[in-house]
């Protein structure tokens, strides 16, 4: 009887090994994932960073980005741990699962509060950003992105064109006699911006601010799911891990 007893267990062990290899594997390739949409956000879709008064959105990338990192030495942790059948490295499987798993749900706390004051973010900052700082010292980026941000999304101005009648740059010297940039033109040449006719320039109801909303608003959906997902799965993996452990230790016995 006490011999069949351990021919189960062991045999329960090595079903918990191979079920915590696969999740490990999966693991990997999550963390992968993870890591993935984390440079994404930040190689790709940065250039409009620098018109948020807040680094929320910012803050979200680089959490993934990190959590990416430890999934991955993570997961060879664990194959380590678990065909080794060390205890000891099942336990910091365990805290290490356990440490991502807060950063990943943190992530997508992050993202979904941010996405709830996105709106009134824009709406008492964009038009500052764009009409104080563009074509500013300092603030090549603000331009870059300002540009770019009107030529993709065919919009001009914050709320509507005529948000660049209050801007410093377009009553300055260096704006050559514009009424808005350039970038809002329909096909960009230099000087175009000298007239803000519908014809020549974007005039869209709602101006930028509700493009870079919606844009910004997809992403951050992307993230706090991405976050929350992995998230959930990793819970599957603390209970094969503590399985293993349990299983192990009987096995001392």
């Amino acid at each position: 009887m006490g011999e069949f007893n351990e021919k189960k267990s062991t045999c329960g062990t090595v079903c918990l090994k191979y079920l915590l290899f696969t999740f490990n594997c999966c693991f990997w390739l999550a963390g992968l994932a993870v890591m993935a949409v984390g440079i994404w956000t930040l190689a790709l879709k940065s250039d409009y960073i620098s018109l948020l008064a807040s680094g929320t959105y910012l803050a979200t990338a680089y959490i993934l980005v990190v959590a990416g990192i430890v999934v991955m030495v993570t997961g060879i942790l664990g194959c380590c741990a678990t065909f080794k059948e060390r205890r000891n490295l099942l336990r910091l499987y365990f805290i290490l699962l356990l440490i991502i798993f807060l950063l990943e749900i943190l992530a997508g706390i992050l993202a979904y509060v941010y996405y709830q004051q996105l709106n009134t973010e824009l709406k008492e900052n964009l038009k500052d950003t764009m009409t104080k700082q563009y074509h500013q010292p300092g603030h090549e980026g603000v331009t870059r992105a300002v540009d770019k941000l009107q030529q993709e999304f065919h919009c001009c101005g914050s709320n509507n064109s005529q948000d660049w009648q209050d801007s410093e740059w377009i009553h300055s010297r260096e704006a050559d006699g514009r009424l808005v940039p350039d970038s809002c033109c329909k096909t960009v040449v230099t000087h175009c911006g000298r007239r803000d006719h519908a014809s020549n320039i974007y005039k869209v109801e709602g101006g930028c601010i509700t493009k870079l909303e919606t844009f910004i608003q997809e992403h951050l959906r992307v993230i706090g799911a991405v976050g929350i997902g992995i998230a959930c799965v990793q819970v599957f993996g603390m209970i094969f891990t503590c399985c293993l452990y349990k299983s192990l230790k009987l096995e001392h016995y």
